[in-house]
């Protein structure tokens, strides 16, 4: 009995590194990306397909803001939430700070996004946009929040932390596999960029970077689906984050098609 239940174990936790490989699978799109923030750490790639986003959701503020000011020069406004901080760095026009982290539950200095968009929505009804880099906690976050909440961000971009032990740890796995699962079938990635700060860790002989930044595109928005190969990447607007440090490349599992 022992060996069977093993055994299933181990099949359940190959699909699902299978299913996480899959979706990390950037897909090329009609739609040009741009570059929003600075060159370097606090800067993204997103889809130009900005017009009609009412706000954008970031925790996760630390030191950086140019994300956020980027937006504010679009006439996007910001919603910035960080409990590590007394305040953004900068002074972002029109945005709105709140000293709180993101999980899974509402208590003491900790918030869920379903609490923080409700009390907080612009303009309900109408595209956000989410940007999100808050050192491993995206997982229970977005396992905790409800799919018609997660529907109406046209875009997530986000931090991905602990991908080697994702990988290969069924404890890491599970609420990793949990949110990729809430997100597959509205979102597609549409870029990767590997964080080169915080190194990588080979499994099946290839070296997985522990942290990457992925921009995910909600699926009504992405035409012309296509995938990525190695020679696209990196991006033509992709920075290191360590300019001292050599790039990472994206691994060869996470290239090519995505079904």
């Amino acid at each position: 009995m022992s060996n069977t239940s093993s055994a299933a174990r181990t099949i359940h936790t190959l699909d699902g590194v299978e299913v996480i490989d899959r979706f990390l699978r950037p897909q090329a799109i009609d739609t040009p990306l741009i570059r929003l923030g600075e060159f370097g750490d606090g800067g993204y790639l997103v889809p130009d397909d900005l017009r009609g986003i009412a706000a954008c959701y970031s925790p996760g503020v630390s030191e950086q803001a140019t994300f956020e000011m980027d937006l504010a020069k679009r006439g996007i406004m910001s919603f910035m939430a960080d409990a590590s901080v007394e305040k953004p760095p900068l002074d972002v026009p029109g945005a709105q700070f709140v000293p709180k982290f993101l999980g899974n539950k509402d208590k003491g200095n900790t918030m869920t996004l379903e609490t923080w968009v409700r009390d907080t929505d612009p303009a309900p009804g109408e595209d956000l946009l989410l940007q999100m880099d808050i050192e491993g906690a995206e997982y229970i976050t977005l396992a905790a929040a409800p799919r018609d909440l997660l529907r109406r961000f046209r875009m997530i971009v986000i931090e991905l932390h602990h991908l080697p032990s994702v990988l290969s740890k069924p404890r890491f796995l599970g609420p990793a596999l949990e949110v990729v699962e809430k997100l597959r079938d509205d979102f597609v990635t549409v870029h990767l960029h590997p964080n080169n700060v915080s190194g990588s860790v080979e499994i099946d002989g290839q070296a997985i970077p522990r942290v990457v930044e992925a921009t995910l595109l909600r699926r009504d928005r992405a035409s012309g689906l296509r995938p990525i190969m190695a020679q696209d990447l990196p991006h033509s607007l992709d920075r290191k984050h360590n300019p001292r440090r050599p790039a990472l490349p994206v691994p060869e599992r996470w290239l090519g098609a995505a079904e």
